[in-house]
């Protein structure tokens, strides 16, 4: 994932087209995001890691690099 502090919004949006693109149903994949962003919140409350960006905005950097680099998560 991105560790900069600041994320362009047309990069945000690049990367949500490519998610949209690589997934089969898109309501399924909002769902999952949408969870993700959730629990990521509730879980890292106490951890401030970088206020700057959103849940849904880190749950959508992560789950694109799944889904396009398997290989991250392969290992």
């Amino acid at each position: 994932m991105n560790t900069t502090k600041e994320i362009n919004s047309q990069k945000i949006t690049y990367k949500t087209e490519e998610l949209l693109e690589a997934a089969t149903n898109r309501y399924k994949i909002t769902i999952q995001i949408a969870n993700r962003a959730k629990r990521r919140k509730y879980e890292d409350i106490d951890i401030i890691d970088d206020p700057l960006i959103k849940p849904i905005i880190r749950a959508i950097l992560e789950m694109v690099d799944e889904i396009t680099q398997p290989e991250i998560i392969g290992e």
